[in-house]
């Protein structure tokens, strides 16, 4: 039996109990924690830095799409995440992916499946369901931003998150309490990191990220 720290984040009990089942045929039951919003979530990962897999529900609450993931990978880039949902698009799992997901799993799959997909995970390897077919959109504009996201700081990613919401470099300035000259330099090496022209463009993309799954 694989000991691995592992937490659920999902907002519905009977899928978490699911995920329990499927993930004890592989893993250590004991180790496995639960939480049904992204606040608890990120409390959780505070308080147990110790965690190496993340069950990420796409629509759990807090998520904002894919912005959850994002998020997550951003500031635990050392953590598994697997990414679970009821929506099967080909274009949300190629984002999920893109975004640096170690598997998508469908809230259709056996236990069975759901245990197989675990245990690739743990072995270090990326799983999808076998039918799955993803668009030939690897080169897209927002795959590409979604794999330069994981080249940001914290800080950065900070900025980026108040660039989309449309705060100037003086109120970002405030808001986390730096020089403002400080602020260009960040967004000078985001828009150069994302490979985009402006700060425009970067908040436009970065927010499609919240429309991507989101329900």
């Amino acid at each position: 039996m694989t000991h691995v720290q592992a937490i659920i984040a999902d907002d519905h009990p009977l899928f978490r109990s699911a995920l329990q089942q499927a993930a004890a045929q592989v893993m250590s039951n004991e180790q496995i924690k639960e939480a049904s919003t992204v606040d608890e979530l990120m409390m959780l990962l505070v308080s147990h830095p110790e965690t190496e897999l993340v069950f990420l529900d796409l629509t759990i609450p807090g998520a904002k799409g894919l912005q959850g993931l994002a998020n997550l990978r951003n500031q635990y880039p050392d953590i598994l995440v697997v990414m679970v949902s009821a929506n099967e698009s080909p274009q949300i799992i190629e984002q999920a992916m893109a975004l640096g997901a170690s598997a998508y799993i469908p809230k259709s799959a056996s236990l069975e499946l759901i245990a197989e997909a675990i245990t690739k995970v743990i072995e270090g390897e990326n799983w999808l369901p076998d039918q799955t077919e993803l668009m030939d959109q690897t080169d897209s504009e927002q795959a590409q931003f979604a794999r330069n996201l994981e080249k940001l700081t914290p800080q950065q990613y900070r900025v980026l998150a108040m660039i989309a919401d449309g705060k100037l470099n003086k109120q970002i300035a405030y808001a986390m309490n730096i020089q403002e000259t400080t602020i260009k330099q960040h967004v000078s090496a985001i828009l150069k990191k994302l490979n985009v022209y402006n700060r425009t463009q970067a908040g436009i993309l970065f927010n499609q990220l919240s429309t991507i799954g989101a329900e």
